[in-house]
């Protein structure tokens, strides 16, 4: 079968589409061939061999996220059968060969039914971006329907879900976008106000928005460029939820003793079993329902991943990049 294979730790050049040996579903396993995969930063990190969370032992087949259909499933598998379409929603350092390639076997436990209204591009959106959204919000956070959440960086696609479950969750949202087409994106998701980034120039404006309160919660993109300025913008006893982070960053302390708000921060390979079953439940019924719906933004063939890893590494492109599988 065909797959992205990685034999040696660097940059794109590295993700190598050949051959590779043939998957079988052994005991509690399922194989799914799989007809998209999302591409997610993390993917990056991982391919430099140097990604403080996880290295892999090489050779491996990069991806944490898919949606395909189920071939084969192995002894003990209750969950599915053959024949379902479903979304892989892995997670590092768990049993799974990987979804850069046409098929994929992984542990029963990451294999979840995908409603047949959702395709399967969109069911490879889901995963870590779906569950970085769903426990920024809602496991860290703990969103209240009626309070404002500002999704800092919003046209990503992490971002774009983040909105659709905090509108789905009755809360008024604000967005950040940099450029009109992400701007659009955002619009599309449901948010209730999309503005440009939030600078010390802007926090007067974003205020008014709120009656001068400040958002009671803001999920961020960027903390070591926002940080200080969410901490003057953030409401009294509000929460400062850190998603992404490139380098350090200076502030005052006083700034947030002011609010009493919490500065939190969440990388999804620290959740728990429980929390992760929770966060596959809720992300399920708001697919069921319809208030979550993937945006899709750039798809490109399997074989042109490396393509992919650079548009990441340029910031190239909003919504979820998503790589099409024959």
């Amino acid at each position: 079968m065909k797959a992205i294979q990685v034999t040696q730790f660097g940059g794109p050049e590295k993700l190598v589409y050949t051959d590779v040996e043939e998957v079988v579903a052994g005991k509690g396993e399922v194989c799914v061939r799989l007809y998209a995969a999302g591409v997610n930063p993390s993917d990056a990190y991982t391919l430099t061999g140097t990604y403080a969370f996880y290295i892999p032992q090489l050779p491996y087949t990069p991806g944490l996220d898919g949606a395909g259909i189920v071939e084969a499933v192995g002894e003990e598998v209750t969950n599915v059968r053959v024949g379902d379409r479903v979304f892989i929603a892995s997670l590092m350092r768990s049993n799974s060969t990987g979804t850069f390639a046409q098929k994929i076997v992984c542990d029963e436990a990451l294999v979840h039914l995908l409603p047949d209204h959702v395709s399967f591009e969109q069911g490879a959106a889901l995963g870590v971006p779906a569950m970085t959204a769903y426990r920024a919000l809602f496991q860290r956070a703990c969103l209240k329907p009626g309070q404002t959440v500002l999704i800092h960086g919003a046209s990503g696609g992490v971002g774009l879900q983040a909105v659709q479950m905090a509108k789905s969750h009755g809360a008024k949202v604000i967005g950040t976008a940099s450029k009109p087409e992400g701007n659009k994106m955002v619009q599309q998701a449901g948010a209730d106000v999309v503005i440009d980034h939030v600078t010390e120039a802007t926090i007067e404006d974003v205020l008014a928005l709120t009656n001068g309160d400040g958002p009671d919660v803001i999920i961020e993109f960027l903390a070591n460029i926002n940080l200080e300025t969410d901490l003057k913008l953030i409401a009294s006893f509000g929460k400062i939820v850190i998603i992404g982070n490139r380098g350090s960053i200076e502030i005052n302390p006083r700034l947030a003793m002011q609010k009493e708000c919490d500065i939190l921060a969440t990388a999804l390979w620290n959740a728990p079993q429980d929390e992760y079953e929770q966060s596959i439940h809720g992300i399920r019924g708001m697919l069921i329902s319809g208030a979550l719906r993937p945006i899709i933004g750039t798809t490109l063939p399997l074989q042109q991943a490396a393509q992919g890893f650079e548009q990441l590494a340029k910031g190239i492109g909003n919504g979820k990049l998503v790589l099409i599988i024959e």
